[in-house]
């Protein structure tokens, strides 16, 4: 049963027929007191409420309410309705324990996907492993989920594995944060192939690499003449993703104005094609990512409160891979037997001194470091059994090597990222720290540069 609170007679008329018809069986309140009775009389299975039930408006009868509910039955999920105009209060609401807020006027479909979302969870946690069982190993978690992708066994991995098999069977956002290089886009993907959408589009998406300027066109699309360069029609990423799964990597450095767009996105789960008014429905699953601390960025208003509280309903950490060096020699393998095959070198292996010598490196590109390291030893030594000394070489390249001016590295002696940072310096230099010009040679806005500034450790002054 799913208790509506609200002091509109219209309001519960509308909801106790939506849900009717959605197959749920209702009951309404429309005072705080009453609703907080009809909990103690009958735990519901989700309670709907409204923020507000007096002139004022100030929304702490409903906040005072949810603190009652959450005492009297705390695993019964909460979800607020409130107006575009209180969604701080809304996400105070969060802060004190609400599952999800809902804006008015709702959208029936993104409300019932809401609601769903929302119960799957309880009842995920309620089916939650005992004590016991949480000890189930890489064999037995293989056995009941599609982790085929991710290697490794260590303790910190398990939980993480075992929290995404539990939460890939609902709807809900997932927020995977960790270091650069630690394997969120694996997990992402991970999520999508546990979860009813498998079969659906995976969408994958690099907001750190869109422009403010080109957001809504990539995003949402536009139409042919939307503007000067629109020659043809575009199709946007949430259109690609309809009834799949969109993966949004490096959501932390997104510009606030692109929040805003992204939180009415995410809310309404409707959208508008640029250069066509209609306004779009889109029934989507929505994973991010970043390797920023965004609690972090909310305290310092780089990213909205909101929107943070929008996309983290579940938040998932991945440990560096010095935090899990036992997986090191696992990954090692892993990659060596993937070689042997691409570069059809069937005698290929890596002997166990090596394997020793690679767990003690502290290897701050975590996975995607160590896989690039791999691969230079396989193809500069020319050996079918590499030992320490061949690992020990490439990594000593890596710090020590760079590619002459005007000159790309060799495939494998970069990541993308060292790539970025460099680019970054010699575009700071060569305009003598005036970032202005800067951001507009790179084609970002300097929000987003300053954000990869910081990133990257690039000393600069904020006042050029």
């Amino acid at each position: 049963m799913i208790l509506l609170v609200d002091d509109d007679i219209a309001v519960r008329t509308s909801l106790s027929l939506l849900l009717k018809q959605a197959g749920y069986a209702t009951k309404a309140a429309a005072t705080p007191e009453e609703g907080l009775r009809m909990v103690r009389e009958a735990v519901p299975q989700l309670v709907l409420m409204d923020m507000n039930y007096s002139l004022d408006t100030s929304g702490q009868d409903g906040l005072r309410l949810l603190g009652q509910v959450k005492e009297v039955a705390p695993q019964v999920p909460v979800i607020l309705i409130t107006g575009w105009g209180s969604i701080s209060l809304a996400v105070e609401g969060m802060k004190a324990g609400a599952a999800e807020f809902v804006t008015k006027p709702w959208n029936n479909e993104a409300l019932l996907q809401t609601i769903r979302t929302a119960l799957s969870l309880a009842q995920a946690s309620a089916a939650a492993p005992a004590p016991d069982e949480a000890s189930l190993g890489r064999r037995q978690l293989d056995k009941q989920f599609n982790f085929k992708n991710i290697v490794g066994q260590d303790a910190q991995l398990m939980q993480v594995l075992r929290n995404v098999g539990q939460v890939a069977a609902t709807d809900a956002s997932v927020l995977i944060e960790g270091e650069s290089g630690t394997g969120k886009e694996l997990i992402a993907e991970a999520i999508h192939q546990n979860s009813h959408r498998r079969n659906k589009p995976f969408v994958k998406v690099n907001l750190g690499g869109i422009s403010a300027s080109l957001f809504e066109s990539e995003m949402f699309g536009h139409r042919r003449g939307a503007f000067t360069d629109a020659k043809a029609d575009r199709q946007g990423r949430f259109e690609m993703a309809n009834g799949g799964t969109i993966f949004l990597d490096e959501i932390g450095e997104l510009d606030l104005g692109s929040q805003v767009k992204l939180l009415r996105v995410l809310q309404d789960r409707t959208y508008e094609v640029l250069g066509d008014s209609r306004s779009r429905s889109l029934d989507i699953r929505v994973i991010c990512a970043t390797n920023r601390d965004l609690a972090q960025e909310v305290r310092e208003g780089r990213f909205r409160e909101d929107l943070f509280y929008r996309i983290n309903l579940i938040t998932v950490r991945l440990p560096a891979l010095r935090e899990r060096p036992d997986d090191v020699p696992l990954l090692a393998q892993h990659f060596v037997n993937t070689l042997r095959t691409t570069y059809n070198r069937p005698a290929l292996k890596v002997n166990t001194r090596a394997l020793h010598w690679l767990r003690e490196q502290q290897l701050p590109g975590n996975i995607r470091e160590l896989k690039n390291l791999v691969e230079r030893a396989v193809l500069v030594s020319g050996k079918d059994e590499l030992g320490p000394e061949d690992f020990q070489a490439q990594a000593q390249r890596a710090v020590t090597k760079a590619p002459e001016p005007g000159e790309l590295p060799a495939v494998g002696l970069m990541t993308l990222d060292e790539m970025e940072a460099q680019m970054i310096r010699k575009t700071v230099d060569f305009y003598s720290g005036n970032l202005s010009r800067v951001a507009k040679a790179l084609g970002l806005s300097r929000g987003a540069l300053y954000r990869r500034l910081e990133k990257f450790n690039i000393p600069y002054d904020a006042a050029q």
